[in-house]
């Protein structure tokens, strides 16, 4: 039974087996304003539950089929919103104690009188809007919390985002300054250089034409073979600092891969090196200098090689979408230290017994030259990755 006011002061659901209770207790709660629904048993009063989710249930605790105390567990569990005050009769205040700990808000001894029965009524209505209140505060405070942690989180991201792109381009600018620099001082030192160069290249031809002597003429091999070593080191200075003449031509990466990979197939072979190629997407030609192309896998395959004279994996992936080609290019080496890793592209560093430490330098300035970025991926004990981006312009 549903009796309903027309300003109702609240929902409450009676849940008695005796006819006489619920019929006083209806008549007296409705007459104060309140809408009321009945039931004889409590799982008749479940069932008023779910239809109805009244804000309060008076029950009582003797009743067949389910006793209040289960009902009231039950009822503090589905319903978590649904406070319960029991009917208890006068000499179960132990009783009420045990379900004041299950989750009862009050209790009331039967007989009851009216205006009592009204104000626990009113007194735990107003604790549970005040309790759901502050439960709403609550769950709005943690999820401000969480927002503000979440924007906090995403802050952070965003200021390291921020702080390692200015430090990329900080790195690329000292770059391109380094390069700079050495483009005014490779140009310098080939005009200041190469003509006394040319001076002892040619006396020393002059000594050898008249020269007798093996043992002299063995010297005068070695003066000129230690120029051509000189005059080698500023070609390869002048390549790092600045473009030497090219000629474009449609260019296929895949084809040059191959190629470059040809030319040191004997010395694969010879350290039982693997070659894995993963071409995925074959990109188009496009326009560039094949020669300085050619340049870029010559000195990573040289340096790959070079930490794999044991045996390892050479490993070429070719990649491309809509904006650009994706290289990367590893091997199973030792790796570099880190403070190694951040210098490799500097000129004239190198690690090597023997080399100029100029092949990475040129790299550079080949990629740069058509627009591109190269990086190391990954280096450590279980190798080294360079990555190199080229937008993919059309040809």
């Amino acid at each position: 039974m549903t009796m309903v006011t027309s300003d109702s002061k609240g929902s409450v659901l009676i849940i008695d087996d005796e006819k006489v209770i619920l019929d006083l207790t209806s008549i007296v709660l409705v007459n104060r304003g309140y809408t009321v629904f009945t039931a004889s048993d409590a799982m008749m009063g479940m069932k008023e539950l779910e239809e109805h989710h009244p804000q309060l249930v008076l029950l009582d605790y003797m009743m067949p089929v389910m006793d209040g105390l289960t009902a009231l567990k039950e009822i503090r569990q589905r319903f978590p919103d649904t406070y319960v005050i029991m009917f208890t009769g006068k000499g179960n205040e132990e009783i009420a104690v045990e379900l004041m700990k299950a989750g009862a808000s009050d209790y009331i001894l039967k007989p009851f009188n009216n205006q009592d029965l009204v104000e626990r009524i009113e007194s735990v209505l107003r604790i549970r809007k005040v309790e759901l209140r502050n439960r709403e505060l609550m769950e709005e405070r943690e999820r401000l919390l969480s927002e503000i942690a979440e924007w906090n989180r995403q802050l952070e991201e965003r200021v390291m985002e921020k702080s390692e792109a200015l430090q990329r381009a900080q790195a690329e600018i000292v770059q391109s300054e380094k390069l700079a620099s050495l483009g005014y001082l490779s140009a310098g030192m080939a005009h200041e250089i190469r003509n006394p160069l040319n001076s002892i290249n040619l006396f020393a031809q002059l000594l050898k034409s008249g020269c007798d002597d093996h043992e002299k003429l063995d010297f005068i091999d070695k003066i000129l073979k230690e120029v051509e070593r000189v005059d080698e080191i500023m070609r390869k200075l002048l390549d790092a600092s600045k473009r030497p003449r090219f000629q474009l031509s449609e260019v296929r990466l895949d084809r040059v891969i191959d190629a470059t990979l040809e030319v040191f197939r004997p010395q694969t072979e010879l350290y039982s090196i693997n070659v894995v190629k993963d071409f995925r997407h074959i990109p188009p030609s496009f326009q560039a200098d094949q020669s300085e192309i050619e340049q870029i896998f010559t000195n990573l395959f040289l340096n790959a090689i070079h930490e794999m004279q044991q045996g390892g994996t050479l490993t070429v992936l070719l990649d491309h979408d809509d904006q650009a080609v994706t290289l990367r290019i590893s091997d199973t080496g030792k790796g570099m230290p880190p403070e190694n890793v951040q210098k490799i592209f500097d000129p004239f560093f190198t690690t090597k017994s023997s080399g100029s430490g100029l092949g990475l330098a040129v790299v550079l300035r080949i990629v740069k030259t058509y627009h591109g970025k190269i990086a190391v991926a990954k280096s450590d004990e279980t190798g080294t990755t360079f990555v190199i981006e080229l937008p993919l312009l059309p040809s």
